[in-house]
């Protein structure tokens, strides 16, 4: 959940560190720390809170050396502090490391170091890694890695120095993502490709229980036994533009703007007139025969894109699916089989949760298919099958771009499924495929509502709770908003089915509560309006969203917002993007760090 960045090579090892860290910044941290090495001494700062903080105690007292290690944290094993931020060493400093993960027998590990005089300053898992390498260092710090290897329980990437082999710098992969980037009299690691790409966009992607030794000239990749491992280049397409905000005034704006972009790079050669296409796809209509069951299982926002696909699977294929969380997947002994088809959906491709979820449906024989937006992820490397979204790099942490073509490859998918097994006809197939090629202008119509939305958010701002109400996917759309609101501006929110309101939730209503009703769906409008009269009843002051058509609904609420008339199966995608401005316009108002939710990382790689 954090972020590594590590560089052997020519150059000042700080200045690039630093710069890789800040590239990082968007997936979450709450202190950073770096590590160099020169002359044979490892020196170390880190810093508590942002990196400007650690930028700053650089400036006073800068690190030189040509190799080095640097690591943003995010806390799971003890409080934000100085001691400990990473990188962590030995206490003789001969061995420092970056980690992510969580070492899960840190404990017992911790117990036995400290038996043999071993003195902890920190409370962390990470600091038991660089004791224990010290403790089994045989003056090869490979053969060393792989001993501890063998010990260590739980999920790691690790970056590690030794000031006895000045040399090189050491990374291994377990269940956390890791990257090798190939330069030219230099090399690089990282977790995430945006902390090099303004240096190389060559990378080795490391699989598990892999182990690369890096020089400034040479990279070899071993296993755990020490065999060596020839890597296929990854060659990376983005822009480094792309991890920019481009004149924005966060990457959240910057990326809501770039849905209808998104949008039709996810539909480009996939959706036509005709119907869906998904070239490469392994799932034909022989497999199709014998799926009796989906399950799709993701996290947050990936797993709204989930409930979406439901609704449309269920709608168009007519097959049982159930939708789950990935964190609960695994621990209530699914029901999976060979006629199991598991969809999973997540945007970094590295989700830990949803890594777990698959490996225990393919050991149990089921077919699974992915939709990331990260080629070469893990989750596309370990999934039968892959559909890629397209969106391009996301960096704000709130998913914005990742959700709309997520729900975008839902609505192709369960078209695309219906064809497959029969269920739906080629005319309904064509239908869903011209709506959705509409939806990039429609989300420009959204876009344009900016001045109207902020204007809302300006004078509400100062409020504690907002509830959404929607029925069918309408609820989804409420769901995933009511999540972007309370993840960027902490605004107590809930969505609810409005049905459901009457059930228990209408006793929160009072006076002036803020109620979003999400209303594009004909064949229930009837129905929302009995429930927006229940709340109006209580004191609500309710914000309709509605199809043009339907604005006379103003009578009966204190705000509508209109998005044009469209198809009602397509109008998931466009809706969701007033939910994201009202979230982003509420949060700015209230002075929160937009692209940096405080508790949150963009990519979760830890249970």
């Amino acid at each position: 959940m954090c972020g590594i960045v590590g560089y052997i090579g020519a150059k000042q090892a700080q200045d690039v560190l630093i710069n890789g860290l800040s590239r990082l910044e968007y997936r979450g941290y709450d202190s950073a720390g770096i590590a160099t090495l020169e002359n044979d001494i490892i020196r170390i700062e880190k810093k508590k809170g942002r990196l400007i903080n650690l930028e700053d105690a650089l400036e006073k007292a800068p690190l030189s050396g040509q190799v080095g290690i640097g690591h943003t944290r995010w806390a799971t094993h003890g409080v934000p502090s100085d001691a400990n931020a990473h990188p962590h060493s030995s206490v003789n400093q001969e061995i420092a490391v970056v980690h992510n993960g969580i070492i899960e027998n840190y404990m017992a590990l911790k117990n036995e170091l400290k038996d043999r005089d071993h003195v902890f300053v920190s409370d962390t898992d990470t600091e038991v890694v660089a004791h224990l390498l010290n403790e089994l260092y045989t003056g090869d710090i490979v053969k060393t890695i792989q001993m501890a290897m063998q010990q260590l329980k739980g999920s790691y990437a690790l970056g590690v120095l030794c000031a006895n082999e000045p040399d090189k710098i050491v990374a291994v992969r377990k269940d956390s993502p890791l990257i090798v980037g190939l330069g030219d009299g230099e090399n690089f690691i990282a977790s995430d490709i945006p902390a090099i790409l303004n240096y190389t966009r060559e990378v080795y992607l490391l699989d598990n229980g892999e182990i690369a030794v890096l020089t400034a000239d040479t990279i070899q990749v071993m296993n755990s036994d020490g065999e060596i491992i020839e890597k296929e280049i990854f060659a990376v397409d983005w822009d480094p533009g792309d991890a920019e905000k481009g004149g924005y005034d966060h990457f959240m704006l910057k990326e809501m703007v770039e849905q209808p972009k998104a949008m039709m790079e996810t539909l480009m050669g996939r959706c036509c007139e005709s119907g869906v296409t998904f070239a490469g796809l392994k799932l034909n209509t022989e497999m199709m025969k014998n799926i009796n069951r989906i399950q799709i299982v993701a996290c947050g926002t990936a797993y709204h894109a989930g409930m979406v696909g439901k609704y449309y699977f269920e709608k168009f294929a007519r097959i049982s699916v159930e939708t789950e969380a990935a964190s609960e997947y695994r621990y209530k002994d699914p029901i999976v089989d060979k006629n199991t088809l598991l969809i999973v959906i997540s945007q970094s491709g590295e989700t830990a949760d949803t890594l777990a979820a698959i490996r225990l449906a393919k050991e149990r024989g089921a077919w699974v298919l992915a939709v990331t937006n990260v080629v070469g992820s893990s989750i596309a490397r370990e999934a039968d099958d892959v559909i890629y979204t397209n969106a391009g790099p996301e960096i704000a942490v709130a998913s914005t771009k990742a959700y709309v073509t997520q729900v975008g490859c839902m609505m192709m998918l369960a078209s695309f499924l219906g064809e497959l097994n029969g269920k739906m006809e080629k005319a309904e197939g064509s239908r869903i495929c011209h709506g959705l090629m509409m939806t990039p202008g429609l989300i420009e119509k959204a876009l344009e509502t900016q001045a109207v939305i902020k204007a809302f958010a300006d004078k509400n701002h100062k409020i504690y709770d907002l509830f959404y109400m929607g029925r069918g996917v309408d609820l989804y759309t409420s769901m995933e908003g009511s999540l972007k609101l309370k993840e960027i501006s902490y605004i107590h929110s809930e969505a609810y089915a409005a049905g459901e309101l009457k059930h228990g939730p209408i006793a929160l209503i009072e006076d002036g509560t803020i109620v979003v009703a999400v209303c594009t769906q004909e064949n229930v409008f009837e129905k929302m309006l009995s429930n927006i009269k229940e709340v109006k009843a209580r004191g609500a002051h309710v914000l309709a969203i509605v199809q043009e058509g339907h604005q006379d609904i103003a009578t009966e609420v204190d705000e509508v917002w209109v998005i044009p008339e469209m198809d009602d199966d397509i109008t998931a995608i466009p809706t969701i993007v007033y939910l994201q401005l009202l979230a982003y316009y509420l949060a700015v108002a209230r002075g929160c760090d937009v692209d940096k939710p405080k508790n949150l990382a963009k990519s979760v790689t830890v249970e």
